[in-house]
């Protein structure tokens, strides 16, 4: 936590002990003088005292339960940072251990040379999945980036989703059918095209990972006005309970439990598709009729002229 973050509450606890400080002596005060709240010689000091120590005490309750939900809000994230550390750690040794698994027994056993190109296919799997963690916690940090001059390009909205998608089909060997794109007309887009596909390129893993057999993922292109297209990418699989709607967009964060245990993950996907959708000019949104029931991503970008 940043020294700057810690400043600000550092000074309302530091006011909020003074406030109760001076209520504490002003009200020992009336204690020792022997006034009586309720007598008949309550004067204008008696009344200044009340109101006085009353708007105090209301400050310094409005204080503690800011500085309650304060706490409760960092002890989350730092239960969130907790699990995105034992995922990563997850996701780096076991890769890591089965690499190891195949070295040692390609070295001790020598096996024949159809094993040892299965055992190297599974290795560059291996490596392969390494490789995507590494570059997810990278892309994370590329989505935080603040200072450079935005990228703003024509691109091809139907060319690039085809190519995301085609490229889901061979990382998870899913047929033609399993991601349909339906696009209505030739829409471009203004944008960083590396970007964008690295947006798409989650939604969809997303939604091939969170998906149940057969994986069914349609994604459409429609366009809503002159200046804005909008790209929604729709599954039928686990879904997403309502509470967690806004949260999943969050950095570190993973929805319940449930979901946690049907797929791997670092839970930053959805951070990262959100920070470069803004950086885009753009808009998206997490859309679910609960748990069960599928869900789907709209992401409204800007168009060119044609």
């Amino acid at each position: 936590m940043s020294r700057r973050s810690i400043l600000p509450r550092l000074t309302v606890g530091i006011v909020l002990m003074v406030l109760l400080l001076v209520l504490a002596v002003g009200w020992q005060v009336m204690l020792w003088s022997g006034l009586d709240p309720v007598g008949p010689g309550f004067d204008t000091r008696d009344w200044l005292f009340l109101i006085f120590g009353t708007i105090f005490f209301l400050l310094v309750m409005i204080g503690l339960a800011g500085l309650c939900a304060w706490l409760l809000q960092e002890m989350r994230s730092n239960q969130r940072q907790r699990a995105f550390l034992d995922a990563v750690t997850h996701e780096m040794k076991t890769p890591m251990a089965s690499f190891r698994l195949y070295l040692d027994t390609i070295k001790r056993h020598d096996p024949p040379a159809e094993q040892r190109r299965e055992f190297i296919d599974r290795m560059s799997a291996d490596l392969d999945r390494l490789d995507r963690t590494v570059a997810k916690v990278l892309d994370a940090a590329r989505a935080e980036e603040h200072g450079r001059n935005p990228i703003r390009e024509r691109v091809d909205l139907a060319e690039l989703l085809s190519s995301c998608i085609e490229e889901m089909r061979t990382r998870y060997r899913l047929s033609k059918e399993a991601v349909e794109l339906k696009v209505e007309r030739m829409t471009p887009v203004r944008g960083d095209s590396s970007e964008l596909e690295l947006i798409f390129n989650n939604l969809l893993e997303n939604a091939i990972k969170y998906s149940d057999d057969p994986v069914q993922v349609r994604v459409q292109v429609e366009t809503l006005r002159e200046d804005r297209v909008r790209v929604e990418i729709a599954d039928s699989g686990i879904g997403i309970p309502p509470r967690e709607l806004r949260k999943i967009f969050r950095r570190f964060y993973r929805a319940g439990r449930d979901m946690q245990r049907t797929a791997a993950g670092l839970g930053l996907g959805l951070f990262v598709v959100r920070s470069l959708v803004r950086k885009q000019g753009g808009r998206v949104v997490a859309l679910s009729e609960g748990a069960g029931r599928g869900s789907r991503f709209v992401v409204t970008l800007r168009t060119v002229p044609l």
